[in-house]
């Protein structure tokens, strides 16, 4: 049968299938960031040492980003290219790309463990650690990485079930590993009194739990695609295709951990322990902003891209406008929360009053124009959804390395207060790389739609 007569990618309403689609991806995106804010927030609370157990913990942020981001180099890389491919009719060439997938992150989980286990105490002082806070970075990170190849699988091949259309059961796959991170956390945190031990296991039990569930539907007869054992061998034309689209999500990523390090190491210089525990949770506060975006952008992923294969621009230009509004919306209303409540939002991490108004300072500052971001999000994904990899690398590239990283060194010099400059790097990057990625996109995405109506 040919797969168009059995997808609703291909024919159902755009606004209802965007919504059936990214109301569970947003969730199950939400409902991800608790496998790591749940930890914090227990850690920051820990009787007389939670927050420089929590500054401890924050200075983790980079590996677990990295971690993260090359689970995206696979999952994301490949697919909107399996979907593209379902949108063409080739389902063989669709489970070529899920199989080589498999075996990359399988591989690239493999290779990360052995590196943190081997590294991790040295790349932790890179990242920000002080003598104060190394005991808990190092708690945290050895038994987390051990965990690696659970949150690659759940976090990369998920992805596959998304782009089928199956957003309600790649969100449960998230939902019940958290619930069972929450459930766990205060057991071994508090119960067996572990402390920040306690929040790394409870982590990767919840990730195994995820990871199985995302296998064991890939295997299932409900699934379109599905790992066979003659799909997972390596073709290197498959590979390096998912690694070329892959890259702009992973850099999105990996220079979030990049920039972690440059934030930490400039505040610990300039305002110490104080000033890095802050960053901890205003890069907390900053994946909900980013999160849910992500979730609206994954929503229509599928939708794009089987289009984009099927060559039908109208369904595409559609699922755009909507991702765009909705975008842009969410962002400003969570710029608007940000200006007026900073202490409501930064007294989830701490009790502490002293970080309390210094971090509430500092998030105003930081989030000054993240209600523009819903531009950034909508149209960098869009381009990733097109399989447009060189645009997509670049607008990924402009924000966090060619921006972002240089003021951060650049804005304090000018001046007194210098963490308020190092802060301030960020929405001064986030400006400039809205105003050019809108402009890009106008005149690409325009071209790409053309292109596909001959």
């Amino acid at each position: 049968m040919d797969i168009s007569e059995k997808n609703p990618l291909g024919y159902e309403k755009v606004g209802k299938l965007f919504l059936r689609l990214s109301i569970p991806s947003v969730i199950a995106q939400l409902v991800n960031l608790l496998y790591n804010l749940v930890d914090r927030i227990f850690i920051g609370h820990i009787e007389e040492v939670g927050d420089i157990a929590l500054t401890g913990v924050g200075v983790c942020l980079p590996l677990i980003m990295i971690i993260s981001a090359v689970s995206c180099l696979c999952g994301m890389g490949g697919a909107p290219k399996a979907a593209i491919k379902m949108g063409e009719n080739d389902l063989e060439g669709a489970n070529k790309i899920l199989g080589n997938c498999t075996i990359l992150t399988i591989i690239f989980s493999i290779i990360l463990t052995i590196l943190v286990l081997i590294f991790k105490e040295p790349l932790l002082y890179l990242f920000g650690a002080s003598n104060n806070t190394i005991k808990y970075a190092l708690d945290y990170v050895s038994i987390y990485s051990l965990g690696t190849i659970f949150v690659m699988i759940s976090l990369g091949l998920n992805a596959f079930i998304t782009t089928q259309g199956f957003s309600k059961i790649s969100m449960f796959n998230v939902i019940i590993g958290a619930a069972i991170n929450i459930a766990l956390d205060p057991l071994f945190i508090f119960g067996f009194n572990l402390g920040v031990k306690g929040a790394a296991i409870a982590t990767i039990i919840s990730q195994a739990i995820s990871a199985f569930l995302v296998i064991r539907f890939l295997l299932s007869k409900k699934s379109i695609l599905k790992i066979s054992l003659k799909d997972l061998k390596i073709d290197i034309k498959i590979i390096l295709s998912i690694i070329a689209l892959g890259l702009s999500p992973f850099i999105m990523q990996v220079t979030e951990s990049i920039i972690s390090i440059c934030f930490n190491t400039s505040l610990l210089k300039y305002g110490g322990d104080i000033a890095v525990g802050t960053m901890t949770i205003l890069s907390s506060l900053m994946q909900f902003a980013m999160f849910p975006l992500q979730g609206f952008a994954q929503g229509a992923q599928p939708i794009i891209s089987y289009n984009f294969g099927a060559k039908n621009p109208d369904r595409i230009k559609k699922t755009f406008k909507i991702l765009l509004i909705i975008c842009i919306t969410y962002s400003v209303i969570f710029w608007g929360v940000s200006m007026i409540a900073p202490k409501t939002l930064i007294s989830m991490f701490t009790e502490d009053e002293s970080l309390i108004v210094f971090a509430s300072n500092a998030l105003r500052i930081y989030m000054a124009v993240i209600c523009l971001f819903g531009i950034q999000i909508a149209c960098q994904q869009t381009f990733v959804s097109l399989g447009n990899a060189p645009v997509s690398l670049f607008l990924a590239l402009l924000r966090k390395v060619i921006l972002l990283i240089p003021l951060i060194y650049i804005v304090p010099l000018f001046m007194n207060n210098k963490c308020n400059g190092i802060f301030l790097a960020e929405p001064i990057a986030d400006f400039l790389a809205v105003s050019t990625t809108a402009i890009m996109f106008i005149i690409v995405f325009n071209k790409s739609m053309k292109k596909i109506s001959i």
